[in-house]
């Protein structure tokens, strides 16, 4: 599909305006709106305040919606009527903490562009995490009103301020409000292009399932030397189980882990190759070289499209400084399942469980502990509005826009569908090189320019 004829006025409109727009990004990025901290709730509401100012610059119907935690910033905009296509973008303007403090080159909420040998950055807190990917898709309604006296579409912003907490306000705010958010498609600027000339929509993403054990043997810490060898050791009774969960081809071995993992479609396989993964490098650059996942499969699917089982932590006996020849009572793991297509989370919690029973022997017990559990998210991109997007980020990029798996957890693309009935499109531009959630956290500029250009090529196509 050829873009319209009203779009070209607007990507030059987006050119002229880019310092303007990044002070913009500057103003939002210097309110610490730390969600994790009770300390710095009211600089939450500062940061919703200033979402609702700058909205309503641009002509949205917009308000602070209270919720038990911090606010949501609920607006609407565009023309109306039953033939104007509808969409909602969801963004969040909470960002994690700075800690450690003592990493950061410059103070967090002091943002800065520098130059890099990559290129221009947007240095600080939340430039990528979210406010910068939220600000690409504001900045963008903004030129197509400006240049045009109104967007192409209508619109419906939603933006959080509890994503880095867990979320704890938005589902009970999206089933009490379903009727006002209701669109016919979601979209999300939250993720990443898959290389730094190559835009990607986010099709599938990974579900979560936490567990944590004690394994409990003798019922005091004993000497090794009155009772090793007599008496059953917990550490080397849960070893045993960290031993079986894997086969010697890295398949899971829990009885029905498989159930409802899908095969990918070949043209999304062929998609995938051609991106060019460097399996090398993508392993080497952390100091590995062998994959572990299923011997069967590519990394790339290890990463996007196969569930995995994790030993997150594990630990038991005395591990301080020196040496204690105990034979200790207790053994404790942290464990996470990440989870594809339609696994049910809370059958394999069961059958994990009873799996571990199995393998433990007979002097020792198990004390379980749940840590959440959500299914994986898939998009149907037989919806045409996919296909228009893609072709939108293709005309802006050096490559074509791909569709992608995504290793990690965004629950609020599966709250989309489960509580609205609507398809997500998870479009970012983002890099892997961003420094989320650790110190110096940057955005390239290339990002946040090509990235408002990008959204009003997509809204462009979308709306016709």
């Amino acid at each position: 599909m050829s873009a319209s004829p009203s779009l070209d006025p607007v990507l030059n409109h987006i050119d002229g305006d880019l310092d303007d727009a990044t002070q913009r990004l500057m103003e939002l990025l210097r309110i610490p709106s730390i969600s994790t901290d009770p300390a710095y709730k009211a600089d939450c509401e500062t940061a919703a305040d200033w979402l609702v100012a700058d909205l309503t610059s641009i002509g949205a119907k917009v308000s602070k919606r209270p919720t038990p935690g911090h606010p949501m910033v609920v607006g609407h905009v565009g023309p109306e009527g039953e033939d104007v296509p509808h969409l909602l973008f969801y963004g969040h303007y909470d960002v994690q903490p700075v800690d450690p403090l003592e990493l950061w080159n410059t103070p967090p909420f002091e943002p800065e562009i520098q130059d890099t040998p990559k290129g221009r950055v947007i240095r600080g807190r939340g430039s990528s995490d979210d406010k910068g990917q939220l600000m690409t898709f504001v900045e963008a309604c903004r030129a197509w009103t400006e240049v045009h006296g109104q967007l192409p579409c209508r619109i419906t912003f939603f933006f959080e301020g509890e994503e880095e907490s867990g979320s704890p306000s938005l589902i009970p705010y999206m089933k009490e409000n379903a009727e006002e958010l209701k669109a016919d498609v979601a979209l999300i600027c939250d993720t990443a292009m898959f290389d730094p000339k190559t835009p990607a929509i986010v099709t599938m993403l990974r579900g979560m399932l936490g567990e944590e054990l004690m394994v409990t043997g003798p019922d005091k810490d004993l000497h090794s030397g009155f009772y090793g060898g007599a008496a059953m050791n917990p550490i080397r009774a849960l070893s045993k189980v960290v031993a079986a969960l894997h086969d010697d081809q890295g398949r899971v071995t829990i009885p029905g882990f498989y159930d409802g993992v899908p095969e990918m479609p070949a043209e999304l396989m062929a998609q995938w190759e051609g991106l060019g993964f460097d399996a090398d490098k993508f392993l080497g650059d952390v100091g590995l070289s062998k994959p572990a996942g299923e011997q069967d499969r590519t990394p790339l699917e290890m990463v996007w499209s196969r569930p995995t089982c994790e030993v997150n932590g594990i630990w038991g006996g005395y591990t301080s400084e020196g040496f204690k020849t105990v034979l200790p009572s207790q053994a404790h793991m942290k464990i996470s399942f990440r989870l594809v297509g339609q696994q049910d989370p809370h059958a394999i919690r069961e059958s994990f469980r009873a799996y571990v029973q199995e393998l433990l022997p007979e002097d020792c017990k198990v004390e379980f502990k749940a840590h959440g559990a959500s299914g994986a998210g898939q998009m149907d991109i037989s919806d045409p509005a996919f296909e228009k997007a893609r072709q939108a980020l293709s005309d802006e990029w050096p490559n074509p826009a791909a569709y992608i798996g995504c290793g990690g957890s965004i629950p609020i693309a599966g709250h989309f569908g489960r509580l609205l009935d609507m398809n997500a499109m998870l479009i970012g531009f983002g890099l892997e090189d961003d420094a989320l959630h650790s110190p110096n956290e940057k955005y390239d500029l290339n990002s946040f320019h090509k990235g408002i250009r990008s959204w009003a090529r997509v809204l462009d196509a979308l709306s016709r």
